[in-house]
């Protein structure tokens, strides 16, 4: 509880001043910097940006990971997933968002541990088919907070819900309801700092609220050189009853056009709780442009 409280209040401290800021700068000197101008996609790490698709204009961020997940979540070793974030641009800045992920199926198959436990040690030890195929959609939407679009920095607000739909092989789908504080700061014309405070809980019973996930994320994006640049961001989940599960996720990415972005990512979770080692690329595009 002190750990969750700690932290709560640390994401206001950051909260306030950036909102402060981003309602008293002017817009329209800091429309033209590249930190705002050039597409900023919602991947490759944890880390959702402040930056919003304007009205009448449409993006998708997609991409393929090859991971290991972690113990908790049942789908077993190294798998693959593809998923793609459709974005359009609505008016009073506000932005409409659907995310689709495809986890790859696999022969392998998952021993569970009370099975495994009840056998003898030389007998076969039964198992269950690994979850695959198309995962749950998840609609939501950014707001902005800020009163001023634009600024150096941004406070935004994300709300989103996990469908119960999907392959019937994912177990237990129940409606996911999730909110985050993303907060962005601009350093210089163009390197920002992004930082993300969420919570996601399975069901919308106050009890289901204990057995919640929180998620803080700190990122640095910027230039290396023409077209190139890096991504790099350090990040944790937890739940009221559980340990950290601290991971980091770096990246390279090239943008040819201001509205096209390609990119190459690592990551590696650290400790046993977290996401193991995951290698990815993936692609984002905004039209018109």
């Amino acid at each position: 509880m002190r750990k969750t409280a700690f932290l709560f209040a640390g994401g206001l401290f950051v909260a306030a001043p950036a909102s402060l800021l981003a309602q008293t700068t002017d817009p329209t000197l800091n429309a033209d910097a590249p930190f705002v101008r050039n597409i900023r996609p919602d991947r490759p790490g944890r880390t959702i940006t402040t930056s919003m698709v304007p009205l009448g204009q449409v993006q998708v961020d997609a991409g393929t990971n090859r991971f290991e997940p972690a113990d908790a979540t049942g789908f077993g070793s190294t798998r693959t997933l593809s998923g793609a974030t459709l974005r359009i641009g609505l008016p009073s800045h506000i932005e409409l968002r659907l995310t689709q992920g495809y986890l790859h199926p696999t022969d392998k198959r998952a021993v569970t541990p009370a099975m495994a436990a009840a056998v003898d040690s030389e007998a076969p030890v039964p198992s269950t088919a690994l979850p695959g195929g198309f995962a749950p959609l998840t609609v939501g939407a950014k707001f902005l907070a800020s009163t001023v679009p634009n600024a150096r920095s941004q406070v935004v607000l994300l709300g989103e819900v996990t469908l119960r739909n999907g392959d019937a092989s994912f177990p237990n789908k129940v409606l996911e309801p999730g909110a985050r504080l993303l907060i962005s700061q601009q350093l210089g014309q163009r390197y920002g700092l992004e930082a993300n405070f969420g919570f996601r809980q399975r069901g919308f019973r106050a009890a289901d609220t204990k057995l919640g996930t929180y998620l803080g994320t700190l990122a640095l994006n910027g230039p290396l050189g023409g077209n190139f640049g890096f991504f790099a961001e350090t990040y944790t989940t937890w739940q009221r009853e559980s340990k950290l599960a601290p991971g980091a996720t770096a990246g390279i990415y090239w943008r040819p056009l201001p509205n096209l972005h390609f990119d190459l990512n690592a990551g590696q979770g650290f400790t046993s709780e977290a996401e193991g080692l995951s290698v990815g690329a993936g692609f984002s595009v905004r039209l018109p442009k």
